[in-house]
């Protein structure tokens, strides 16, 4: 039936059909399907249809099917882009439509830099000559007060060795210096330098030999003191600048200070000589006075921190030549060997000018008749002036008068007398470009200042032996030293890093360092040696690749092929490890190597902010951009304090000002809150212990008993000087301080260490008895009990801050004679336990930072100053008058927790009249007992000043996150309270 022949769903079910198979033979030959005649040997068909044909690729074999997955529709990235393109599949878009899936290159506008290297008088294949030559290199930082005329010196020396006429013109129609080395926006809107900038300049002397200066233009404001160490550590010499009319200021006693102890050789330049004539207006006579004022006062200083006598190669004195006079605004400068052979070439006459520079100073009279120096004035009828006033100081004026005072004809006469030829259109020139243009023809270039510093600052080769002596950490005998000491650029390569640079990015820095030893080229494989490093402990270590050397040049900078020993260089590719410096060695040299040392600051960082992202899911980019920060400011420090907030310590408020605006624009760029600036405080004792503290482990196999008192005074300051170190030999070491402190043999022995690092300023002394303890078990310990003393000198037990001034001595040790009793775990935080017991129990103090402040100001403002340090716990230590000017200077000091605004508290009281800088000078006690529980504080009332040191703790350890009062159950074992408790009850019956 046809109901068989279907199911219930209408498919045919039935017998087949005889015409089935011929419609399954046709389809199976539509689809290239043949029977076996139609197959060759390798069973591929013959007949291929059309449709099949993009299906199918030749292969090794012959035709092969390739499956859907397997087609290839669209060219691959690397055929597109080329084999060394790294490309990115994101298989899933979350990305924004506004984010571009590649992000351009953001260049940060922080700086002036030039497109392309700036012309020079000479070419880079020149400087590159001389600089293979370290005889003729010479290592100069220039330093001086702010605004002292450091920066227009460096102008100077630019606009007569680079082709500015574009640059110069811009400048001068806005009313504005050049400011070269000024090279970020702030520095310029701020008018003050804020970086130390090098630049590598050939320059000519008198003879016309050329010389490389390697010239270091560094910050005046005292609060970038880091910058000027990190200059020093470089340089082999100092240009010192010193304002003619304010002569020696605060920045300027610390940088001979400084220099001195660097063994730097010091050159003296007094700039703006120019203000004595057009402010001031003090004639000649009198002016020499003032400049002879000044080199005397710089000579005094020099004695003083000489120990009371200058020595013979330090005195300065124009007529040895390491004198300079300049007025950088008007274009000139000269020594007196200049000037007199100005005089020789004017004059024709052929006399040295040797002879005659040494009578342009001093006593000394011409007489006119007998063409004579005398030291006697000529009275009858002829000149009573010295040679100086008469040859050099009466010419300047009388220039200067002309040019400012009279028809421009006149100034044409005067020149042409002295061979001197103008084009007429200067003569047309406003009063201050054409002052310029008429004293840089006169008087020449700066050749007589380039003379000065080959002759007076030692050339590169000799002076870097003496680097080496100082600043290497390794032994004297070590054969690295050989080939630093001789500067031999076919050595093994040593360079010595001292200062980051960031690239215009901020995502990377460069690397300003000075090659001690070898050739450095781009693609070196070198060592970075961290500070920590040592060659027994290597983990501060990583290999990098040089990639471009350049000489830098402020704006620009230059690229070399090699740089050889004695050079200053700026390094790319080597800074993902360096924090402030570090020491680059060659990767392929075996011999141990040890690092440079560290820097060492004159100045602290004792004011500190608490910062935190506005958005808090941006906390990672802040805290890299912290990271970054670290790297450019080498004084600044950051820490993560036990509540989880991140403080940042600087050197004061322009400081940190200058810090935090490059971290939110240039390093983090997110938006940082700033808590209100606080100070960094120290903990230290008055008293010896009351009675010998000990704490027990927790396994109360090992007891230590100890006792803390004051430590003498001045060993604090000597140690972070690094006047004494551990490592100096046990005989040298006794020598020091039986001869300076009157310890005795045994004392000095059982020193252990200084802390709370390796010249902190507390001391560790093992004052035991061999009777009572086992030394041999003590020894054993050592270590760990250092480890404990140092991480509680770190953090002291009244409100978390660094323990200062303090002796510790162990008096009596019970050690366990099994290693497994005594490790670091039992023994590390025992020690840290008595050291806080011992400390609390000699009547703890807290110490604050005092500023050292120097105010300029007129006489009539002085009452004034008095009053508002009077309100801020300062105290004035003198007020004298500036010889020859109507300014006083008052010094004064003022504790840095009442510093905040007191510059503009001290503008408005003075009208604007008075100046101020302020630079950290010591430590003292904060008034008051940091434990008296008795005192109450009240809020929004200023505490009295008995008061003071309880209301610091208790507000710092709130601001921390910890609780008001020091628990003395967290430091005191059980024992220990009830011998305090036993104590208490006998005083309480004597009583």
């Amino acid at each position: 039936m046809a109901d068989d022949l279907y199911d219930e769903f209408g498919n045919y079910i039935g017998p087949a059909l005889e015409d089935s198979e011929e419609e399954d033979d046709e389809q199976h030959q539509h689809h290239g399907f043949v029977d076996e005649e139609g197959i060759d040997g390798d069973g591929v068909g013959h007949h291929e249809v059309d449709a099949m044909e993009e299906d199918v690729e030749p292969g090794d074999g012959g035709m092969a099917v390739v499956l859907h997955e397997d087609k290839k529709y669209y060219p691959s990235a690397e055929e597109i882009y080329g084999p060394e393109v790294e490309t990115l599949v994101m298989e899933e878009d979350a990305q924004p439509l506004e984010v571009p899936i590649v992000a351009p290159i953001k260049v940060k506008k922080f700086e002036t830099l030039e497109a392309e290297p700036l012309h020079t008088h000479y070419s880079n294949e020149f400087l590159a000559t001389l600089m293979a030559n370290p005889e003729l290199v010479r290592n100069v930082a220039i330093v001086g007060h702010l605004h002292h005329g450091k920066t227009t010196i460096m102008d100077m020396f630019v606009e007569q060795t680079h082709e500015l006429k574009k640059l110069t013109a811009a400048q001068e129609a806005a009313g504005k210096q050049l400011r070269f080395t000024d090279t970020r926006l702030d520095e310029q809107a701020r008018a003050m330098s804020i970086k130390m900038m090098p630049m590598s300049l050939v320059m000519e002397g008198q003879s016309g030999k050329s010389f490389l200066l390697n010239l270091l233009d560094c910050p005046g404001h005292v609060n970038f003191n880091d910058e000027v160490t990190a200059a020093m550590r470089l340089a082999d010499g100092l240009l010192l600048v010193v304002d003619a009319a304010e002569g020696i200021m605060v920045v300027t006693e610390r940088a001979v200070q400084q220099a001195l102890q660097e063994g730097l050789s010091i050159t003296l330049m007094i700039s703006k000589v120019d203000r004595l004539i057009t402010e001031l207006k003090l004639p000649p006579a009198d002016a020499y006075h003032k400049l002879r004022h000044t080199i005397e006062e710089v000579n005094n200083l020099i004695a003083v921190c000489c120990g009371g006598e200058v020595p013979p190669e330090r005195l300065l004195d124009p007529v040895r030549g390491n004198v300079a006079f300049c007025a950088a605004a008007s274009g000139w400068s000269f020594t007196l060997q200049s000037f007199a052979r100005l005089y020789a070439d004017i004059s024709g006459a052929g006399f040295d000018p040797r002879e005659l520079a040494k009578r342009l100073w001093g006593d000394l009279y011409f007489h006119r008749e007998d063409r004579v120096f005398r030291r006697t004035p000529q009275r009858a009828g002829g000149t009573t002036e010295r040679s100086f006033v008469q040859f050099i100081l009466e010419p300047l004026f009388k220039m200067y008068s002309t040019v400012i005072g009279e028809h421009p004809k006149t100034v044409e006469a005067m020149l042409a007398g002295l061979g001197v030829f103008l084009r007429t259109a200067m003569y047309n020139l406003d009063t201050k470009p054409l002052l310029k243009q008429v004293c840089s023809s006169v008087l020449g270039n700066c050749s007589g200042v380039v003379d000065m510093l080959v002759e007076h600052v030692p050339p590169s080769r000799k002076a870097t032996a003496a680097k080496v002596a100082a600043h290497y950490s390794g032994p004297p005998d070590a054969p690295a030293v050989s080939f630093m000491s001789a500067c031999n650029p076919r050595g093994p390569l040593v360079v010595a890093v001292a200062k980051l640079f960031p690239r215009q990015d901020c995502s990377r820095f460069d690397a300003l360092g000075r090659i001690m030893s070898g050739t450095l080229r781009p693609g070196d494989q070198v060592k970075v040696l961290g500070e920590a490093y040592t060659p027994e402990d290597e983990e501060d270590s990583a290999v990098a690749t040089v990639g471009n050397v350049w000489v830098y040049q402020a704006r620009y900078r230059v690229p070399v092929a090699r740089a050889t020993a004695g050079n200053l260089v700026l390094i790319e590719g080597v800074d993902a490890t360096i924090t402030r410096t570090a020491t680059l060695v060659a990767d392929a040299y075996d011999e141990p190597v040890h690092i440079f040392r560290p820097l060492q600051f004159q100045t602290r960082s004792t004011v500190k902010i608490a910062a935190e992202p506005l958005n808090p899911s941006e906390l990672p980019k802040m805290v890299e951009g912290l990271r970054k920060v670290s790297k450019s400011y080498p004084m600044c420090s950051t820490r993560v304090e036990e509540s989880g907030e991140h403080t940042i310590f600087g050197t004061g408020e322009v400081y940190l000002d200058c810090l935090m605006k490059d971290l939110r624009e240039l390093y983090a760029e997110v938006e940082v809150k700033v808590a209100d600036p606080v100070v960094a405080f120290c903990e230290t004792v008055v008293e010896s212990s009351s009675l010998k503290c000990f704490a027990e482990t927790p396994n109360k196999r090992n007891k230590i008993t100890m006792i803390a008192e004051p430590l003498d005074k001045g060993l604090a300051e000597d140690i972070e000087a690094g006047n004494v170190r551990l490592e100096m030999g046990r005989k040298q070491l006794t020598e020091w301080f039986q001869s300076r402190y009157e310890w005795d043999l045994l004392a000095v022995r059982g020193l252990w260490a200084f802390g709370p690092d390796a010249q902190g300023p507390n001391v560790l002394l093992d004052d035991s008895l061999a009777a009572e303890t086992d030394k041999g078990l003590l020894n054993a310990v050592r270590d760990s009990i250092i480890q404990g003393f140092q991480w509680g000198a770190r953090e002291g037990p009244l409100c978390d801050e660094p323990i200062r001034n303090v002796k510790f001595k162990i008096l009596d040790a019970t050690i366990a004679p099994e290693p497994i009793h005594r490790g670091g775990g039992q023994v590390i935080p025992t020690a840290r336990r008595v050291c806080y017991s011992a400390f609390l129990m000699a009547t703890p103090r807290l110490m604050e930072p005092v500023y050292y402040v120097e105010i300029q100001t007129p006489a009539d403002c002085i009452a004034a100053i008095y009053n508002v340090l009077a309100k801020r716990r300062g105290h004035v230590t003198a007020d004298v008058p500036k010889p020859g000017t109507p300014i006083f200077i008052v010094k004064a000091y003022l504790p840095v927790i009442e510093s905040f605004g007191f510059e503009t508290d001290l503008r408005y009281h003075t009208q604007g009249q008075a100046f101020c800088q302020s630079v950290f000078d010591h430590w003292q006690v904060v008034p008051g007992d940091p434990l008296d529980k008795s005192i109450v504080l009240r809020p929004l009332e200023p505490a009295p000043i008995q008061a003071l040191a309880r209301e610091f703790m208790v507000k710092t350890r709130r601001r921390k996150g910890m609780s008001d009062d020091v628990s003395i159950n967290k430091f005191f074992d059980d024992p220990m309270l009830l011998e305090l408790a036993k104590q208490d009850a006998d005083l309480a019956m004597i009583f």
